[in-house]
């Protein structure tokens, strides 16, 4: 039977989930965090924005008479997925959650892995050119280290200058061709990739790129 369903979404599975779900005859409404000025298309309706917490979701929850939530959202979205897991519970709505798995470290990696970006900013040799493939809400800290040169690749450009004291924006989404991640790499003479491990294969290939050219990943676990 069709139902009425919440995405809660953001990621490249979870419009491929709206557009499964929508030609199986479902109502979709794919929820967005709005932190991207021009996201793709997405099949079905959208929705930006927050919703004001667990008890604001659930009140939408209940105000659309939705019957399936889905959370799809990236890995490190850590609030909204909790806020869903409480809007759940508050209305017992039929729930369900599609996180997509963790990359995991093949032999000829390099990896550091981290538990926390306050740690990967320490593990940053004195020197080093950085591909800082991170959410912009997630770069400030990385201002305090005036040694280390950052390329900051961004898919819009940032609303204010960035704090870092030595850097670069890349404009534009990472490339799933691992070649063209290598190019990036080596043209810009870079020698570390700093990055969370937030799985999936839209943004694999950086890492396959970096174990082709045998550079170091310092790489945020979950």
């Amino acid at each position: 039977m069709a139902k009425k369903i919440l995405i809660l979404g953001g990621t490249k599975e979870a419009a491929e989930l709206a557009k499964e779900l929508v030609s199986d005859g479902h109502d979709v409404t794919t929820s967005l965090a709005g932190r991207t000025k021009e996201p793709l298309p997405i099949t079905g309706k959208t929705r930006i924005g927050g919703f004001g917490g667990a008890q604001g979701l659930a009140e939408y929850l209940m105000l659309e008479k939705v019957e399936h939530l889905i959370d799809a959202t990236h890995p490190f979205a850590k609030q909204i997925s909790k806020n869903a897991v409480e809007a759940a519970k508050l209305t017992s709505v039929q729930f369900e959650i599609r996180t997509r798995k963790p990359w995991e470290k093949k032999e000829d990696d390099l990896w550091q892995e981290v538990a926390t970006l306050g740690e990967a900013l320490h593990a940053i040799p004195s020197g080093a050119r950085v591909l800082l493939a991170l959410g912009s809400q997630y770069i400030d800290i990385f201002a305090a280290r005036s040694d280390v040169f950052y390329l900051v690749r961004m898919v819009d450009p940032p609303t204010k200058p960035l704090k870092l004291p030595n850097h670069e924006i890349l404009l534009g989404k990472p490339s799933t061709d691992w070649q063209i991640e290598q190019s990036v790499l080596t043209q810009n003479n870079l020698t570390h990739i700093v990055c969370r491990n937030s799985g999936g294969q839209g943004a694999y290939a950086k890492i396959q790129a970096a174990s082709a050219l045998q550079l170091p990943v310092i790489i945020v676990n979950r």
